[in-house]
């Protein structure tokens, strides 16, 4: 039977200036862990530490520039463009442009504090 999230769940972000996070699924705003899909504000200039996390990161942009640093390479995505980022691989994202980014982020299993392993 089809369910009504009625609104998001807003999470404390990393990075400074702070982004707005809007979890509508997931472990924070939904019963279950398997996928976590918010809805992600991030001013421009705003950058987090690198991590390395428990689940798959999909990055879907809507508008503005987004950031994804890994160890071998920078991607930089656009609006209708997409950064997949793989489970246990570290990335580091930030919104270094003027404009920022208004993306929707979905994690295979959920996003949760515990596993995300930041850096220090």
């Amino acid at each position: 039977m089809a369910e009504l999230i009625k609104k998001p769940a807003r999470i404390k972000a990393a990075g400074i200036p702070e982004k707005l996070i809007e979890e509508y699924a997931g472990a924070v705003n939904t019963p279950g862990s398997d996928i976590s899909i918010a809805v992600m504000t991030s001013p421009p200039g705003w950058n987090e530490p690198g991590q390395k996390p428990d689940f798959d990161e999909y990055s879907v942009v809507l508008s503005g520039r987004l950031v994804a640093e890994s160890v071998s390479s920078v991607i930089e995505a656009g609006p209708g463009q997409a950064i997949v980022a793989r489970k246990g691989e570290w990335v580091r994202y930030s919104t270094p442009g003027e404009e920022g980014a208004h993306y929707v982020a979905i994690c295979i299993p959920a996003f949760s504090p515990d596993s995300v392993h930041r850096d220090e």
